[in-house]
């Protein structure tokens, strides 16, 4: 069954751990935080259960549709009022308790000062998974 991981900038429900987002961190500590997330998905892809995994830039528009020869309507450049998605990882486990465990490891990635940040995850699973499930 396939999952999806989100981190988000902001969102989600009040921080266990207080801490300014990756923006406001050192380098050394962005680095840190970003080869944890590597070292994850590369167990994962030993035991088969990655599939993909991006982060993303803060900034973002939201776009629609509004009829047939007008341009599309976007939300203006107001990312500050935003839940915005810093980045997602894709698994594929055989169980929603091992979707749950992995979540859960990969929220202690190392924050500010080299500590577990214990942010939340947005775990999701695909659609398809009704399918699956269903044969």
């Amino acid at each position: 069954m396939k999952y999806l991981l989100l981190k988000h900038y902001r969102g989600g429900p009040e921080p266990v751990v207080d801490y300014e987002t990756i923006d406001h961190w050192s380098p050394d500590e962005v680095d840190a935080h970003m080869r944890y997330m590597s070292d994850f998905a590369s167990k994962l892809e030993a035991t088969g259960e990655f599939v993909d995994a991006q982060a993303l830039a803060p900034e973002g528009t939201f776009v629609r549709y509004d009829g047939e020869g007008r341009p599309p309507v976007t939300d203006g450049p107001f990312a500050e009022t935003k839940d915005l998605v810093a980045g997602w990882m894709v698994i594929d486990v055989e169980s929603h308790e091992r979707a749950l465990e992995l979540a859960g490891e990969l929220s202690a990635a190392p924050g500010p000062g080299g500590e577990p940040i214990h942010e939340w995850l947005e775990l999701r699973p695909f659609m398809s998974n009704k399918a699956e499930t269903a044969e």
